[in-house]
């Protein structure tokens, strides 16, 4: 791995209004631009919104649809690499899909692996658990509820991943229009995305994560209050190979925002380095029963 400057953006993402949310996605690309940054990701589904109640129609081919080369050509004019979360449609199914995009157009795709709440209403998992050479470093991306489970990030690293992107959507937290409630909100998902320092500390990786922030509408089919409102209290964070806050958004404002970080290549080989590095003195030949089908009754 080589050092490279990374940009989280935490953004709302407005249902069903991919024109204005691909443009506000341009302005932050000019802006981490500005900041010399290298990779960009934003949040999980920012290009049509979460759950939109017309995603399927909303869905978009990848890499061939015009959102895809809409980012391709964003990537192309800042020379930046961009990771964007969309719907994809494929063979009229759709997928919960994070997009990279590079300087010279599309590289790949991650489709989220196991869906939360009413996901499954929208999407269907994907099969697949990709790791992505970018040159400065490899990445691999868990999205949103995929994080819950640690074999994903585990596989990455041990597939090469050196930087782990967590794109989220979380609907963790209601708040009401008062300064008090907002800072509330904010205050309780720094809270509840901390202990995603462990994907990094136990895989000795970097971990970027952005989420969805603010009101992204109003979904019909629920009460306006429910807790499967398209509503993310937002965030970014950016953890060391070590499990250490490198940085993160403040905790006062629902708002749109973005952090800048220079991911240390040192960080990284100091944390392989360690006598207990636990990709080196891990044990698979125990560990079978991870892949059983084994539910508790």
């Amino acid at each position: 791995m080589q050092t490279i400057r990374i940009a989280a953006v935490s953004m709302n993402s407005f249902l069903g209004e991919t024109e204005r949310n691909l443009t506000r996605i341009g302005e932050f690309c000019g802006r981490a631009a500005d900041e010399k940054a290298e990779l960009v990701l934003f949040p999980e589904l920012v290009v049509h919104g979460h759950c939109t109640p017309n995603t399927w129609e909303l869905a978009e081919a990848v890499p061939d649809g015009p959102s895809v080369r809409r980012l391709a050509e964003m990537a192309a004019r800042f020379r930046l690499f961009l990771s964007v979360g969309m719907s994809e449609k494929d063979r009229d199914i759709v997928y919960n899909t994070q997009v990279l995009v590079g300087p010279t157009g599309y590289i790949g795709k991650q489709r989220k692996l196991h869906l939360s709440r009413d996901e499954v209403q929208f999407y269907k998992g994907g099969k697949e658990i990709r790791v992505f050479d970018l040159g400065k470093c490899r990445v691999g991306t868990v999205i949103c509820y995929d994080n819950q489970f640690p074999e994903i990030a585990r596989i990455m690293a041990l597939r090469g991943a050196e930087v782990i992107l967590m794109p989220h959507a979380a609907r963790q937290g209601r708040w009401d229009d008062t300064s008090e409630s907002e800072a509330q909100a904010r205050q309780h998902v720094f809270r509840y995305f901390q202990p995603y320092a462990m994907r990094a500390r136990e895989n000795a990786c970097f971990c970027v994560m952005a989420d969805q922030a603010g009101r992204g509408g109003y979904v019909d089919t629920y009460p306006r209050d429910h807790h499967n409102q398209p509503h993310h209290p937002g965030g970014a964070f950016v953890w060391s190979p070590a499990g250490e806050l490198l940085l993160a958004t403040q905790t006062e404002r629902i708002k749109d925002e973005m952090i800048v970080c220079d991911l240390d290549h040192r960080l990284l080989a100091r944390a392989r380095a360690h006598p207990n590095y636990t990709l080196r003195t891990r044990r698979p030949e125990l560990f079978g029963e991870l892949v059983k089908d084994q539910v508790a009754e």
